[in-house]
């Protein structure tokens, strides 16, 4: 099964962001043979998780919603990302979720940056906003990004550019080949292999 991750950060609803990132899944669904060829997407409302980020920055804690979709982004096979732009830069929200999660976790992931605006003088923000972050993080970011302006939904050169981004993913993601990069061992998988403490004692006894 393909775990497709979408992430948006659009603070409206319905909003610009979610819009894009609803085409961007549309393309990457089609291009990996549609809906119910062995593709499961899971979407992240950042949202809808507002309050449990800044409860997990105060805390350090993740409560159940927030640690779901840190979990499902941990195991994705490709992420689509979308950021509403404020101040020339991604949103604050859309940061913080990324900030949450734990180091080594998008190691070699194949990302599909996407960021919406209301004028297309915000439209190099993915090139100097959104790839340095995804670099930071060992992301493995798409050469593709999906800049969209107010006005550009309803012209045919998104179309063109949300197609070519899609089928970058879909051969980033290793669909019937290879896989784009290794993981760094996180705390889950060390607590995973922990050794009983029986075991512990009887080697101690020789």
């Amino acid at each position: 099964m393909t775990r497709l991750v979408v992430v948006s950060a659009g603070l409206s609803n319905p909003s610009s962001t979610r819009l894009l990132a609803d085409r961007l899944t549309a393309a990457v669904v089609g291009e990996l043979g549609g809906p119910g060829e062995g593709v499961d997407v899971v979407h992240v409302e950042l949202r809808d998780l507002a309050h449990q980020l800044t409860d997990q920055l105060l805390v350090g804690f993740a409560a159940p919603e927030l640690a779901a979709a840190q979990a499902a982004v941990r195991d994705a096979d490709g992420l689509i990302v979308v950021t509403p732009v404020f101040s020339a830069s991604y949103s604050g929200l859309f940061k913080t979720f990324f900030d949450t999660l734990e180091q080594g976790v998008l190691d070699g992931t194949p990302v599909l940056m996407g960021a919406t605006a209301g004028t297309a003088r915000h439209s190099l923000v993915i090139d100097h906003a959104l790839r340095p972050l995804f670099a930071y993080l060992h992301a493995v970011a798409l050469p593709t990004g999906v800049f969209a302006a107010t006005d550009d939904f309803a012209g045919p050169d998104l179309d063109l550019r949300i197609t070519r981004a899609a089928r970058e993913l879909v051969g980033a993601m290793g669909v019937g080949g290879s896989a784009v990069g290794e993981r760094r061992e996180l705390v889950d998988d060390a607590l995973a292999a922990v050794t009983p403490f029986e075991e512990l004692l009887r080697r101690s006894r020789g």
